[in-house]
């Protein structure tokens, strides 16, 4: 796949395994090379919102990345975070929603309605009771099931790290890339059963006021759906989203933002927002 490029061939952009990314020296404040370009897969207008999303998390601090997808093209471009491992906080409960969705849905599991309220309670209002309760009952003895369906399923770098208990793996000890995000958000569109799938986007839609920031910047019209996670970790604050956007939820978007030792989560919640609405608002 190659990109139509209108500048020198200094603004070259990079496209590999189907996702496009930018050198960092060139998404800097002052260079306006990436608007130049029409990235491959991206109209003239998403390309331009790329470029100034980018400048724009050249003046925010911490560090944040990203992967944006257009559905519809097949355009997917991460910037130069977008591999950085990150602690998941809790966007990591969409994808033990997804997992228990999918096996129940071929007879592996019987989810009680017990336990779809906890499911549901862990996405509305990420509640990590519910969470606990869940990952308590279906982790299998090993306590590897969630994270191997988790690779399986696209997290392919995600690792679980040592806790402070003596449980392991514990799903709020768990650290993966934006990256990982979008492939997950990927499976769950090309490979879940339609009905799960639309029962768990309803859900993404539908969660509580508290995650109404990050992909919600898409703005009410483009009828965002996400998964939200921020926590104060080893290292500083995290707080990442993702979800999806537009008619027929053409877009998807994964943001991860570790903010060091750069502020909390106020700061956090209004880069990833501010991305979301950057990219989206008023498409």
């Amino acid at each position: 796949m190659a990109a139509s490029v209108c500048a020198l061939a200094a603004a070259a952009i990079i496209v590999s395994s189907g996702t496009v990314s930018l050198p960092a020296a060139q998404a800097a404040p002052g260079i306006p090379m990436l608007e130049q370009a029409t990235l491959a897969g991206f109209d003239a207008d998403l390309s331009s919102r790329i470029a100034k999303a980018d400048a724009y998390l050249a003046g925010r601090p911490g560090s944040t990345g990203y992967v944006v997808r257009d559905r519809v093209t097949g355009g997917v471009y991460a910037n130069e975070h977008a591999e950085n491992s990150v602690w998941t906080a809790s966007t990591i409960k969409l994808a033990i929603a997804a997992d228990l969705l999918n096996r129940a849905r071929v007879g592996a599991i019987q989810l009680s309605p017990e336990d779809r309220g906890l499911l549901e309670s862990m996405l509305a209002t990420s509640n990590d009771h519910a969470t606990d309760v869940l990952w308590t009952k279906y982790a299998g003895i090993d306590r590897m099931a969630f994270n191997n369906a988790f690779r399986a399923n696209g997290m392919n770098t995600l690792v679980p790290q040592p806790t402070e208990t003596a449980l392991f793996p514990d799903w709020s000890f768990q650290k993966c890339t934006a990256a990982d995000l979008d492939r997950l958000l990927d499976n769950i569109f090309t490979q879940m059963h339609p009905d799960d799938r639309g029962y768990l986007f309803d859900r993404m839609r539908s969660v509580d006021s508290n995650q109404h920031w990050g992909v919600w910047g898409a703005g009410e019209r483009m009828r965002p759906g996400l998964k939200n996670g921020w926590s104060a970790e080893q290292g500083g604050w995290v707080v990442n989203s993702v979800g999806f956007a537009g008619p027929g939820e053409r877009y998807t978007l994964a943001i991860m933002t570790a903010m060091g030792d750069e502020g909390g989560y106020t700061e956090g919640a209004a880069t990833d927002t501010e991305v979301a609405k950057i990219l989206f608002s008023g498409r």
